[in-house]
């Protein structure tokens, strides 16, 4: 499958070609005329099988719901490598459409996150594997290491993603990635620790070095912010610093001693995050990650947050 990538498409579509259209050749000899082959149309998929399929059927649920609630067009934008500032404001050039959107189809689920002609998407195939896809109409938002059209002996410079075969493995390679980040994101719904016990912890104070740091209550509307700011995408693969988090919680624009305030308040729910194994910092750096531990207990009470009460109530039934 790998050397599909590497193969002369050019030489192998010439002789399909000679085989199932011979006058070809007499038709474009007086004009001096040769077929210039395009891919107007990619797909790169990554499965994850499951001996049991089972297993899927119960996890899936919670991916879909997950894939819904978390990605905003901020993440689904870089999942398909668009450039977006930590802070989560996308560029005002940008003038395209993000959209998602759920459809039932027989062979599964299916979730679609679309920018403009690009796509991202999940769905369970035949209920047995976990396929994420990456389809490509509009590869000109992405770049390539070539020379020029027409100048061979040009410098390669990082240059616009075009419709021709040369570069199918730089397709292939885009693909593959924006399939990973995704998968990154998801990687976090897989918990079976009833939601009482997973943040038993979280709901009572504790010390750490002799100093106090209180209880977090996900319900309340400060710290429910401060939850789903830190389970943003772009944090993922990024990490977050205190002026990142800074932006998300307080949007608007201060007088220099406010700033600072906010500031030094933002550095002590750092630190209560820290405390309470939310967050770990990476040393030698301003940054901190969210660790797996915290990236399970978020993701389980932003969910709960936005729970179906209908759907809640008829699984008491």
């Amino acid at each position: 499958m790998d050397r599909q990538l590497q193969c002369r498409w050019r030489t192998h579509l010439k002789g399909l070609l000679d085989q199932n259209h011979p006058l070809h050749r007499e038709i474009c000899c007086p004009l001096d005329w040769e077929y210039y082959w395009t891919c107007c149309e990619s797909g790169y998929a990554t499965d994850v099988m499951f001996r049991e399929p089972e297993r899927l059927a119960a996890l899936y649920p919670r991916l879909v719901q997950h894939a819904l609630l978390s990605f905003g067009s901020a993440d689904v934008l870089r999942f398909l490598r668009h450039k977006v500032p930590l802070s989560g404001k996308i560029h005002p050039k940008f003038e395209g459409q993000v959209v998602t959107d759920l459809n039932a189809r027989p062979e599964g689920i299916r979730i679609k996150h679309r920018v403009d002609h690009n796509s991202l998407k999940m769905y369970d195939k035949f209920g047995r594997g976990l396929r994420i896809e990456t389809t490509l109409n509009q590869p000109k938002g992405f770049r390539v290491f070539r020379r020029p059209e027409g100048g061979p002996d040009q410098p390669r410079k990082w240059r616009t993603l075009q419709r021709g075969l040369a570069h199918l493995d730089r397709r292939a390679e885009v693909s593959k990635a924006a399939n990973e980040r995704y998968l990154l994101a998801l990687a976090a719904v897989e918990e079976k620790t009833p939601l009482r016990q997973l943040t038993a912890q979280l709901c009572r104070p504790l010390k750490r070095k002799g100093t106090r740091y209180r209880a977090l209550n996900s319900w309340s509307p400060c710290d429910g912010a401060l939850l789903e700011a830190i389970n943003r995408g772009e944090f993922a693969l990024n990490g977050l610093r205190n002026r990142d988090l800074r932006a998300r919680l307080y949007p608007t624009k201060a007088s220099p001693e406010e700033e600072a305030r906010r500031a030094a308040r933002v550095s002590r729910l750092l630190a209560l995050l820290r405390a309470h194994g939310i967050l770990r910092k990476v040393t030698g750096t301003h940054r901190y990650h969210v660790t797996a531990r915290g990236r399970s207990v978020v993701t389980a009470l932003l969910t709960a947050r936005e729970a179906d009460t209908e759907k809640l109530a008829k699984l008491a039934a």
